[in-house]
């Protein structure tokens, strides 16, 4: 992982300018030579207020410069330019993607944001054959991903459940969807990185050829690296979507048969849970899009009001010469199903329209002005063991109802996820993700936010009382020693690693993992 001929010819041009540091060097002395670095980008140092937000709208801290990046390159050399300004120095880089961080993990308070989504993205290389990949830019979206490997009649394996995210972002935190119980998440399907790492070296690596640091990226928070380029596996893509919603009045029959799907040799290809508290209309407004298996069952009066209620969404994917079977696969699934008989809806869309699917919604809420509100969400992964606790002790009892977001429940198979990523889950074969997706617009006051995260505090409290092991997914905390929690037996890899690829704790400073000009604890 030693530097370049080309980055060594960078380092002298630097000196040559008089730009490399030295101890005596300020902060304002460094940021101020920012400009003469020689860059095929730019930096930006009045408009940088858009760098000071992100989709949870929750924290904002403001840059001193925004780099626009011209290159890979460009990102080398500024992170090398602030490394070389010394372990003392107090100035920070975040790589920033499509910005949908929660916490301000993608700001860097008095530092440096480099906005990914600037850097000039080379045409994606797709490679069909018996083992297709495609090679695309970190600062890519993942929806121009789809649009371009579809070309191919090939798309990845696994997904989020929003696709204008950037390819780096989500490879820095999992990657997950109702996809991730067959293919596990997205970092468990890839085979190459390119990074910049905390010194600024620019590395590849793979399972096989700088393995530390490929497994150290994956899930790491942005702690080791910047992922500049991602190799995701491929596989063929199909053409339509049998996508199915149906209710559960039971949880222990939501919970069992989902169990049950996701550990059939056949079964759906994509399948998420959804908790439903005091709703009223939910048949109704399936109907806009969705069709009744039994319009009979169906007109009939449905009453949800002041109830807790499952939905279960399934797809089938498939090709237009494969319906038939497909309509055999999905009966004969169904049948083995104890949802509510007069819920069962479904339509048929392409596979891009249900990729997608949540961009309609962003649009409608963009209309409104509710789509940059503040949005407090919590997510967790519950191990199997304590998921009929965690339901029952929760939903209707912490949070009343669920007008405020969606709530995700689905379970996952551990074998699925590689233990040499960073990412840290239940130690059990199986667990759920469970997702509290609020947002909370201007109409809810002003203590909307205050009464959120009150009940997300809660739940962890709960959860903590009734020995329930927990793990935060896209993890909030503020302390070392709840960091060190979260890690557990892992933490000293994580903070090995920190210690080998990013010494000074210059990167992804929002995460508040490691603090900037104090140096990693010892192991």
């Amino acid at each position: 992982m030693k530097p370049s001929v080309l980055q060594y010819l960078k380092f002298f041009v630097l000196f040559a300018f008089g730009v490399v540091t030295t101890s005596h060097t300020t902060d304002q002395d460094v940021l101020a030579t920012l400009n003469k670095l020689p860059l095929d980008g730019h930096f930006s140092f009045r408009d940088v207020s858009t760098a000071a937000w992100d989709f949870g709208n929750l924290s904002s801290f403001m840059p001193a410069a925004v780099l626009h990046p011209g290159s890979v390159d460009d990102i080398a050399t500024t992170v090398r330019h602030v490394f070389l300004a010394g372990e003392h120095s107090m100035l920070t880089v975040a790589a920033r993607g499509h910005g949908h961080s929660l916490r301000g993990q993608c700001q860097a308070a008095g530092g440096i944001v480099i906005k990914m989504e600037s850097l000039p993205n080379a045409k994606m290389q797709v490679q069909s054959g018996a083992s297709p990949y495609v090679d695309a830019s970190g600062g890519e979206l993942w929806i121009n991903v789809l649009n371009e490997t579809l070309k191919y009649g090939l798309a990845p394996k696994s997904w989020t459940d929003y696709l204008h995210l950037t390819i780096g972002g989500t490879l820095s935190n999992a990657g997950v969807s109702g996809q991730t119980f067959r293919h596990g998440p997205q970092i468990s399907n890839v085979n190459e990185l390119e990074i910049v790492t905390g010194k600024g070296d620019i590395v590849t690596c793979s399972p096989e050829r700088n393995s530390d640091l490929f497994h150290a990226a994956l899930g790491g928070l942005g702690q080791f690296g910047i992922i500049t380029r991602a190799r995701i596996v491929l596989e063929p893509a199909p053409k339509m979507v049998r996508w199915i919603r149906v209710l559960y009045s039971d949880f222990t029959s939501f919970a069992e048969d989902q169990e049950m799907l996701i550990s059939a040799e056949k079964t759906f290809d994509y399948i998420e849970g959804f908790v439903i508290i005091n709703r009223t209309g939910i048949l109704n407004n399936w109907r806009s899009s969705f069709s009744p298996q039994d319009p009979v069952w169906a007109s009939r009066q449905f009453e949800s009001d002041r109830r807790v209620l499952f939905r279960l969404e399934m797809t089938k994917n498939y090709n237009p010469e494969e319906a038939d079977n497909m309509e055999q696969e999905v009966n004969d699934l169904l049948y083995q199903l104890r949802y509510m008989p007069p819920s069962l809806f479904h339509t048929d869309v392409t596979y891009i329209e249900f990729l997608d699917r949540v961009r309609s919604s962003e649009v409608k809420l963009r209309v409104k002005g509710m789509w940059e509100v503040p949005h407090p969400w919590l997510n967790l992964m519950v191990p199997k063991s304590s998921i009929h606790t965690f339901a029952r002790e929760v939903f209707g009892k912490i949070p009343k109802d669920s007008n405020s977001g969606p709530i995700l429940l689905y379970p996952v198979n551990k074998f699925r996820w590689d233990n040499r990523t960073s990412v840290v889950i239940p130690d059990e074969e199986v667990f759920y993700l469970v997702g509290f997706l609020s947002s909370v617009p201007s109409s809810s006051g002003p203590h909307g936010v205050e009464h959120a995260l009150n009940l997300n505090n809660q739940i962890i409290e709960f959860s903590g009382k009734a020995g329930i092991r927990v793990k935060q997914y896209l993890p909030n905390y503020n302390t070392t020693q709840e960091w060190k929690a979260h890690f557990e037996a892992r933490w000293e890899t994580f903070q090995r690693r920190k210690n080998a690829y990013d010494p000074f704790a210059i990167l992804a400073p929002g995460q508040g993992i490691f603090q900037k000009a104090s140096p990693p604890l010892s192991l």
